[in-house]
């Protein structure tokens, strides 16, 4: 899939990436009144659902009747539909053509409560204002109530950019993204695996904010390796951000000797997790 320059991204493109079948169509709208009993336990959380979410819409429904791909259970999970769910919320202060790859923490909390209240694997498509974002989080039974599924593992979430005049290669590795989305390029081996892919090729795209390229992964094991080196990337930046700051007020020509020492010592760390990228 090709974008030209100045491509504006919204969510109808989102959806038509995926390349659902008209079968799995559902179109209904999620009252806020169930995400709030469901997924919010707290009164701040209900707060956040009321204020925040404006139309919750239950977009399709992958069933293997309907996309021909066989369900998935065991012990843990029981993965008889993956649903795909879209968010508007109502705009936060974000600044018109805004292309931050950071979400608000807002933003990512409401789509936490969405994935915790909807009883089945969901890819949530997100719409804040000029932001669009992307998200899975696996679930499973709670261990002490087999009526309730809780999140299994972290949430996956990622900003899509709108793409740039500047920058071709941004067009670039936007339109193989959305490719890689459509429904007939996650595996069909059961629900979970096709979730799963889904999963994988969002990390892929967190991956090109540090790489500048999207490359979709070759293997279950090649995902969860380039999963972890996000996760150490992440971590890394913000401690070479916290001493280049501490640095910048040290004095002490020693000390500041021993501090840069330090950034070099973590540039090299975040240089080596890069290449699993």
């Amino acid at each position: 899939m090709s974008l030209a320059s100045n491509t504006s991204i919204g969510m109808n493109d989102l959806l038509a990436a995926l390349a659902l079948p008209p079968a799995a169509l559902v179109q209904q709208r999620i009252p806020k009144k169930m995400l709030a009993e469901h997924g919010a336990a707290t009164l701040a959380d209900r707060k956040l659902v009321q204020e925040r979410i404006d139309v919750l819409t239950w977009h399709a429904a992958l069933k293997p009747a309907t996309v021909g791909v066989a369900a998935f259970e065991d012990e843990q999970r029981s993965y008889l539909e993956v649903a795909v769910v879209s968010a508007k919320l109502r705009q936060n202060v974000v600044p018109v053509g805004s292309i931050s790859p950071s979400l608000s923490p807002g933003f990512r909390r409401v789509a936490e409560l969405v994935h915790r209240a909807i009883p089945y694997p969901t890819l949530l498509l997100a719409e804040d204002g000029p932001q669009l974002a992307i998200s899975t989080a696996h679930i499973r039974w709670a261990q002490r109530d087999a009526e309730r599924t809780v999140l299994d593992g972290e949430l996956v979430m990622a900003p899509i950019h709108q793409v740039s005049q500047a920058d071709a290669s941004e067009g670039q590795a936007l339109g193989a993204f959305l490719a890689a989305l459509a429904l007939m390029n996650q595996p069909r081996t059961h629900l979970m695996s096709l979730y799963q892919g889904w999963l994988d090729t969002i990390s892929a795209w967190q991956a090109v904010e540090l790489t500048g390229h999207f490359k979709p992964s070759e293997s279950a094991a090649q995902a969860a390796e380039r999963r972890q080196a996000l996760r150490v990337c992440k971590d890394l930046d913000a401690r070479i951000a916290a001493a280049r700051s501490a640095a910048s007020k040290e004095k002490q020509m020693a000390r500041q000797v021993a501090a840069n020492l330090e950034i070099k010592d973590l540039l090299t760390q975040r240089q080596q997790a890069a290449q699993n990228l």
